[in-house]
């Protein structure tokens, strides 16, 4: 006999917990591979397609595009044949089918562990049970198969009902909490619902019906008709003017998890800022004479990365991180350097690894891959998430200074402004040079002004003259 196996929403790792449906990628009825994507999902990181384990026929999708589900949520069922071997389903030492492979560029390493079994459908009221339990062969698996899937069309109206039906005891056949919430916050008891999802599975459809149901008779099943006739308590002011017809955005995807994380930064960490402005004339130069030379052209980024480390290997303690549960700052050895991209979904901060071991030509390459993937939405969790130390180069937006909020929970984060000709006292006289304002925002728990002015003052120095850093190749 055929077997409904049920696809959670995989655990995308990083501190992820949910994500929002984009785009389905199969319908109910469609038959799937393994490892085949069957829906694209937007997390807080980054656009990611999530592949099925499982092969066979998709029997129930859980969620609408644009419907955030938590992890370990319902995604999909699939009926998929019987095994060639007859082992019992209960067996826990059986191998799962399917791969394994839930999200593509940042998977699991072993199949879920949990198969459901598919009881045979009642017969309907009126109907004439046919003893299909005692049929086996090929045949029975194909016409289980096709059950399921009728059943997964089918809509919950289709349906008769007894009238008499108890209620019945233990728990309610519900997985996905929103069918719960749904239910919840319209007054809905489960427990009256017959659902029409594998095993009886109460699924959305089956209480959107029952509201429908309830509203054509002329009643709701969330509250009496006369709570809208309740007057506003007099305390509560009454908007009028421009403010009535405000815009309200969602704070969820890339935005919400941007807004938690910098107002958790603003609570958590004592931060200070300090700048400084310098003569980038000769690092210019310097980076002409670069790319003047052949071979691949090197960037502004990747120079004041390589700066960057040079500065954090003579001050450590801003490559730190803090530990609160365990009042201890804890210095990192490896330098992964996060720099801020801005793309059309928004603030992202993409990690170079080992930022410290890599020359200019590497790091240049690795900016470009990295912030073309931002654009087009195809950095992984694992891309965006590590960083030790981030690079803000705010100064492609046109402005000089910034104080940038810590990203948590990092230590500290270099701030350069745009490079601009301005009059400058250059060997005892004024020049026009090319100069930059340059800030540090630092976690005043693991360091001191006098480290933190240090680490500015050396940064300043190497983009004034590159030739300092040569004391560190």
């Amino acid at each position: 006999m055929a077997q409904v196996l049920e696809f959670k929403l995989p655990d995308l790792g990083e501190g992820l917990t949910e994500a929002e449906i984009v785009r389905w990628l199969v319908e109910v009825g469609d038959v799937v591979a393994v490892d085949q994507p069957v829906v694209e999902v937007e997390t807080a990181k980054a656009l990611v397609d999530v592949p099925c384990p499982y092969g066979g026929v998709v029997t129930a999708r859980f969620g609408e595009e644009g419907t955030e589900l938590p992890v370990g949520a319902p995604l999909i069922t699939v009926a998929v044949g019987a095994p060639a071997s007859a082992a019992p389903a209960e067996d826990t030492g059986a191998k799962t089918e399917g791969s394994g492979n839930v999200l593509v560029g940042y998977g699991t390493s072993e199949a879920p562990a949990r198969r459901r079994r598919v009881r045979p459908a009642q017969p309907p009221a009126g109907g004439v049970a046919n003893g299909t339990g005692a049929r086996k062969g090929p045949a029975a698996d194909e016409a289980s198969a096709a059950r399921e899937v009728s059943a997964a069309r089918e809509m919950p109206g289709a349906r008769e009902v007894p009238a008499a039906r108890e209620v019945p005891e233990g728990p309610v056949p519900v997985i996905s909490p929103l069918v719960r919430r749904l239910a919840r916050e319209n007054g809905l008891d489960l427990r009256e619902l017959t659902g029409s999802g594998p095993e009886g599975l109460i699924l959305r459809a089956d209480v959107e019906y029952a509201l429908r149901a309830a509203t054509a008779q002329g009643r709701t099943a969330s509250a009496p008709t006369a709570a809208p006739e309740t007057a506003p308590l007099p305390a509560a002011p009454t908007v009028t003017g421009p403010a009535a017809g405000g815009i309200r955005t969602p704070l969820k995807g890339i935005r919400g998890a941007v807004a938690d994380k910098l107002s958790r930064s603003r609570r958590e960490i004592p931060d200070a800022t300090c700048w400084v402005d310098a003569d980038a004339t000769e690092l210019m130069r310097a980076r002409a004479a670069m790319n003047a030379a052949g071979g691949p052209k090197i960037s502004l980024l990747a120079l004041l990365a390589r700066i960057c480390t040079a500065a954090l290997a003579r001050y450590p303690e801003l490559n730190s991180t803090v530990d609160m549960a365990a009042r201890e700052v804890v210095q990192l050895d490896q330098v992964h350097l996060g720099f801020a991209a801005q793309t059309e979904r928004g603030l992202v901060v993409p990690v170079v690894r080992d930022a410290h071991a890599r020359d200019a030509e590497s790091l240049t390459a690795e900016f470009a891959r990295l912030t073309e993937a931002a654009r087009t939405g195809t950095l992984t969790p694992g891309e965006l998430t590590g960083g030790t130390f981030t690079l803000n180069n705010y100064g492609v937006f046109g402005v000089d200074g910034s104080t940038p909020i810590i990203n948590h929970p990092e230590a500290a984060m270099l701030g350069v402004g745009r490079i601009i000709p301005k009059p400058w006292v250059h060997e005892g006289e004024l020049a026009v040079r090319q100069v930059v304002q340059l800030s540090l925002t630092f976690d005043h728990r693991v360091c001191d002004g006098g480290t933190a002015g240090g680490f500015l003052r050396y940064v300043a120095d190497c983009v004034e003259q590159p030739a300092v850093l040569l004391r560190t190749l």
